[in-house]
């Protein structure tokens, strides 16, 4: 069976401060270990009040401090908001301290809006358009250091952190697939172009010194409980978070609601079932069949996994859940194999 990972955006619930949502944060990485998942991702966003993982790379030495063998990374790392030289030096530095544990995804958007880009980066002179360009950078500032080289990532040269690609488009397909790196899409936020985005890096893969064959991945929401229709109701949380952020009035992770009628226009519900198209939302039989059939679809090498949830347990439960349906998948495969 595919390796299972979690995308953590470390939400900030209503009511509640960033440090609880790095406490859950740490808690929720903890029990990922326990129930076998593959890595765990957290993602740089910047000026959102419900997302506190604006500082990535603090925070994914936060999970790696409070766990023991899984892999932690950025999924991603927004490379035009940074100088590739110190994401290396960050990512060094990680390496340096957990060993054979740091992924480096690295995403071309700025993670937020133009105005706080633009208070990040002071200008967006070069932004994503030499984004190619600087993955090749950041590659050399990893390389072993040349005879002669005056300047180098200390601590990063020489050291082996995997870097992937992440995209919600065709443009970081092709890239990947050209510089022969893993790939990561986000069909979680953003369903239109994942089936062409992975015939398009498949087709178009060059064997690299980082990878001899195509590896993609896919994000999937998934909101798991005992019922179809508690699913459902920790699933609103999300929903409201997504019309929220369209409305302009991005705010903390709010609480789930009974119903959602009343809360959007048609429109507003249009827009956000289009957007999580791919979201597993029910009881362990429903995001069994959910989770098989999105595998089954796309042939992904790996499924990172994400649910912004209200409630710190209903989320443990969620994963824990998805854990369990992992392992019967597994089981299933295996025995269709030995059939």
């Amino acid at each position: 069976m595919i390796p299972f990972s979690v995308l953590d955006l470390s939400p900030i619930t209503l009511g509640n401060s960033a440090a609880d949502a790095f406490r859950n944060t740490a808690d929720l990485a903890r029990h990922a270990e326990n129930w076998g998942y593959q890595r765990y991702w957290l993602a740089e966003h910047h000026n959102m009040p419900g997302i506190a993982s604006a500082a990535t790379a603090v925070v994914i030495g936060h999970v790696a401090a409070a766990t023991q063998r899984i892999r932690v990374g950025s999924g991603g790392i927004m490379l035009p908001n940074h100088a590739p030289l110190v994401i290396a030096e960050q990512f060094g530095t990680l390496e340096s301290l957990f060993p054979g544990r740091i992924d480096l995804g690295l995403g071309r958007a700025p993670g937020t809006d133009q105005r706080t880009a633009r208070a990040l980066r002071r200008n967006l002179l070069g932004s994503d358009d030499t984004f190619p360009q600087d993955v090749a950078e950041l590659q050399a500032w990893f390389a072993p250091v040349q005879p002669g080289q005056s300047v180098r990532a200390v601590p990063g040269a020489g050291l082996n952190v995997p870097i992937w690609l992440l995209g919600s488009s065709l443009f970081s397909a092709q890239l990947a697939a050209e510089m022969g790196l893993p790939f990561a899409f986000a069909s979680h936020f953003a369903p239109d172009y994942l089936m062409r985005a992975l015939d398009l890096y498949r087709a178009n893969f060059k064997p690299s010194a980082a990878l001899q064959k195509p590896y993609v991945m896919a994000g999937l929401n998934v909101f798991a409980a005992a019922t179809d229709q508690e699913a459902r109701f920790l699933f609103t949380s999300l929903q409201q978070q997504f019309i929220n952020l369209r409305r302009g009035t991005p705010g903390p992770l709010p609480p789930p609601r009974q119903s959602m009628d009343g809360y959007w226009s048609p429109m507003e519900q249009q827009m956000v079932e289009h957007s999580l198209a791919y979201a597993v939302v029910g009881a362990p039989a429903t995001v069994e069949q959910g989770l098989a059939d999105f595998i089954a679809a796309t042939q992904i090498d790996e499924v990172i996994v994400t649910g912004q949830i209200y409630d710190h347990q209903a989320r443990l439960r969620s994963f824990e859940i998805v854990a369990a349906v992992r392992d019967r998948l597994a089981m299933a495969e295996g025995a269709a194999m030995a059939r």
